[in-house]
């Protein structure tokens, strides 16, 4: 990978964001040096240093280009335990689920059919005709 000052990065490349920053990990730094040993003659020498970095995050602003040089290591991951040789079921609240057809024996045990006539009511007075849900308003008086 090429940065905005010129210098070249190789690692092993560990994940990116939505900005294009980077996590590197083994990283190594190269850098060309310019020096002039002769100023008469116009002779440049260049040479090629090298700097182990590391673990590093690289501001994605600053990647000039990316470049992949092999492919991912084959390293043998620690394998997962293996499932046993249960079946997944579903979890109630420890009572069977009612009969499909319906009855008496669709109601669970210690429950009744349903609630006991004259006991209990709404909570609340019926509103006025008219302000009901779905109801139809009182025709205008003329």
């Amino acid at each position: 990978m090429t940065v905005q000052d010129g210098r070249s990065l190789v690692g092993t490349f560990l994940a990116f964001d939505k900005h294009l920053n980077l996590v590197l990990s083994d990283t190594e730094e190269y850098r060309v040096m310019q020096n002039s040993t002769n100023k008469l003659r116009n002779i440049v020498e260049e040479r090629q240093e090298k700097r182990l970095l590391g673990l590093i995050i690289l501001r994605g602003e600053n990647v000039v280009s990316i470049a992949v040089e092999g492919p991912p290591p084959t390293e043998q991951r620690p394998k997962l335990m293996p499932g046993g040789p249960g079946i997944s079921k579903g979890v109630g609240r420890g009572m069977p689920p009612p009969p499909a057809h319906g009855g008496m024996g669709s109601v669970p045990m210690g429950l009744g059919m349903g609630a006991v006539p004259g006991i209990g009511g709404p909570a609340f007075p019926p509103p006025p005709p008219g302000m009901g849900r779905g109801g139809f308003l009182p025709p205008p008086p003329r």
